[in-house]
Order: structure tokens, then C-alpha cells, then sequence
């Protein structure tokens, strides 16, 4: 479809230059060959974006009944989104997609009848919403924000349902209003919902929303805790799946770290958790090189859950596993401008005459003279 609309003008000259019909056709050279190849591959970005986002946007806001009658399949809409989502990638793109006419409609897509349409518009928003605060807004006051958690917390679809997550977390991310109404919305019990999934990606973008959510809202540590957070968490310590381990640990690192609502006392107390962190540890002993390699921040969060809790560094210290070699802090890069300066800093030190008074660093009172306040003999500009 977007090919009816680009120009062929450059390539139908190009082509007539070697077949215009008067003339033998002659050789084309390499370089050409490259040179129409590249120009085939870029034909896409001569495209009119926001002719086209508003194209997109007028074809999704016709009814489906009259698109059915048009011959519009639902793997056509899938592929107008797709495509929409790619133009949006650009912020300009993404905040015009409104004034285009083409928010709403994709809104309106997220309580289609077909999964992958909800899924493939909340990819949109997604994209739309990311680091975006006015996009962020836009969708909030466009009502974007209910049908995404509905199919969040409530869609047969597990992809549909993941992905509505996933736009629902970019669009609250660094968004107080989007915070306050997810809250509001009873969400948190939306994600302890996630937390018992099946589904390893659901569960990573469920912790991972959690942790953010924590470390925005310290006040929100005991709603979690009540809701079984910590439990949940400790059970996903000891998942299959390196992501999920990383973010159980770091979403019980924040509630152990907070001290106003005795948080802390819940996880330090639990003798589960010690036996949990104890496994963990065991684990990483056994682990191949590679794969304590790849295991690089799970060994930290153990050991700085195990400080949290036990107020006493982990076992991983005293055996070598927390800080590998290679893993070591980078050193302060090498001092070479001093090489330069030291000399004429000595030397200043050489001419300055004696005032009797040492330099507190200096035990041969041959420091350098600090020139603070006004010169001997200046009249200060007070007139005293």
C-alpha cells in the first residue's frame, strides 16, 4: 500500500538512459547496479511520514464493517500498525501522531476482537508513550490508560495481556498521574497477578515495573508487602531464568532497604530467605565461568541483599566470586598532566618569599603564598 505512493520519477529517468528504444541498450556498469540497488532500498523514505501517518490514521477510523466490505483483513491492520509503529519511532513523528487524527483510532484498536491487533496497538503505544512525557499525557487524556490495564489484568491472551504491560509501563514510567491512577486502579494487584504467570517475560516485565515502582515510592513498601510481594519474589529467586532471578533480587533489595515501615525486619526475620540466599550462593559456586560471567549482577544483589538483611557481607566475598578477575573497578586514569604543572609549582615555591608563617604541609616553612584577600597596601573598596 505504501508503495502506490512513491516517486518512480528518479528510477524511470535513470532506467530510459540505457533503453530509451532509438539506440542499442548498452552495458550497465557495477557502480549502476549498486546505485539503482540503493536507490530501490531507500524508495521507503521518500515517503511523506505524516501524509502517510495521516493516511493510516483516516483508514483506521472507518468502521470495520465498511473496511470488511473493502476487502481489509485483520492481518492488513496488523501490518498498518506495524508500519505506524515504525514512523512514531521518532518522537516528532510520535506526538503528531495525535494531531493527525491517529491516536485515537489506535486506542480504539486495544479492545479489538482480535488479539494481535491489541497487542500490535499497544506496541504502538508503547513506542508513542517511551521517555515521552507529552505523548504520555496525550494518552492519559485520550483515555488510554483503561483499556490498557483491562487487557493488562484481564486478557484471554497471554501475548496481548504482556503487552499491554509493557505499554502500560512506559507510559506511568516518570509519570505521576499515570502513577497515581495505576495505584488507584488496584494495579499493584494486577502485578502479583504476573508475578504467578508461567511466563517467564511476563514475569520479568512484572518485576521489573514492581522495582521501579519501589524505588519511586518508598511509602508503597508495606501495600507490597501486605499484598504477598516478598514471598512471591523469594519464590522467583531460585527461577530458571537469569532475568527473573536479577529482578526478584532487586525488588527484595528495595523492600529489605526500607526502614520507615519495617520492611526490613520482615525479610531479616525470615529464615527462608536465608536459606534461599544460602542456595543461591551454593549455586554460584557451581556455576561454569561463563555463566558467572553472565551472572555478574545476580552475585551482586545476593551478596548486597545478604548486607541488607545480615549486616554482614556474604560468603561470596571471602571465596573470590563477588568481584572476578577483569571485574575489578576501573583505576583512576594516570595523572599526566601533574608531570607538566609540578615544575612550575615548585618553582613558585622557590621564588616565594618567606612571611615567617609555614605551609601546614610544609615542615620547612617553604610553602607556597596563597594570594587570598587584597594586595598589601590596597584600600578596600568599604573605604576603612
Amino acid at each position: 500500500m505504501a508503495r502506490d505512493r512513491l516517486s518512480w520519477a528518479g528510477l524511470l529517468k535513470w532506467s530510459l538512459s540505457y533503453v530509451d528504444g532509438t539506440r542499442p541498450s548498452r552495458a550497465i556498469s557495477e557502480e549502476d547496479r549498486r546505485w539503482f540497488a540503493e536507490a530501490m532500498e531507500q524508495q521507503p523514505m521518500m515517503v511523506d511520514v505524516v501524509s502517510r501517518m495521516r493516511e493510516i490514521a483516516l483508514l483506521m477510523s472507518t468502521p470495520l464493517s465498511v473496511l470488511e466490505a473493502q476487502g481489509i483483513t485483520p492481518d492488513d491492520i496488523e501490518g498498518l500498525l506495524a508500519e505506524l509503529q515504525v514512523h512514531v519511532e521518532s518522537i516528532d513523528m510520535a506526538n503528531d501522531l495525535h494531531s493527525v487524527g491517529g491516536l485515537v483510532p489506535v486506542i480504539k484498536y486495544l479492545r479489538n476482537s482480535n488479539a494481535r491487533i491489541r497487542a500490535r496497538a499497544a506496541d504502538v503505544v508503547t513506542t508513542v508513550v517511551q521517555n515521552n512525557p507529552t505523548s504520555q499525557q496525550l494518552v492519559m487524556e485520550a483515555s488510554g490508560f483503561d483499556p490498557l490495564l483491562s487487557n493488562f489484568t484481564s486478557d484471554p491472551d497471554l501475548t496481548a495481556r504482556i503487552k499491554a504491560l509493557g505499554a502500560l509501563s512506559s507510559l506511568i514510567r516518570n509519570n505521576k498521574p499515570g502513577v497515581s491512577a495505576f495505584r488507584l486502579a488496584n494495579g499493584y494487584a494486577g502485578l502479583r497477578d504476573a508475578l504467578t504467570s508461567e511466563s517467564a517475560r511476563f514475569q520479568r516485565k512484572a518485576l521489573n515495573l514492581t522495582n521501579y515502582l519501589l524505588s519511586e515510592s518508598h511509602s508503597d513498601c508495606s501495600v507490597f508487602a501486605q499484598l504477598g510481594f516478598p514471598r512471591l519474589m523469594m519464590h522467583l529467586v531460585s527461577s530458571d531464568d537469569l532475568g527473573v532471578r536479577e529482578a526478584a533480587l532487586g525488588g527484595l533489595l528495595e523492600l529489605a532497604r526500607d526502614t520507615t515501615l519495617r520492611s526490613r525486619s520482615l525479610l531479616a526475620d525470615h529464615n527462608k530467605l536465608r536459606r534461599l540466599l544460602q542456595a543461591r550462593i551454593e549455586r554460584i559456586r557451581m556455576m561454569a565461568p561463563e555463566d558467572l560471567d553472565a551472572a555478574r549482577e545476580e552475585r551482586q544483589l545476593v551478596d548486597s541483599l545478604w548486607i541488607t538483611c545480615y549486616h554482614e557481607p556474604s560468603t561470596l566475598h571471602e571465596e573470590g566470586l563477588l568481584v572476578l578477575p577483569g571485574e575489578e573497578c576501573f583505576e583512576q586514569p594516570p595523572d599526566v598532566a601533574s608531570r607538566f604543572f609540578e615544575p612550575l609549582r615548585r618553582g613558585s615555591a622557590r621564588r616565594a618569599p618567606s612571611n615567617g608563617r609555614s605551609d601546614p604541609g610544609d615542615e620547612q616553612g617553604r610553602g607556597m603564598v596563597l594570594l587570598l584577600g587584597p594586595a598589601p597596601g590596597s584600600r578596600s573598596n568599604s573605604g576603612s
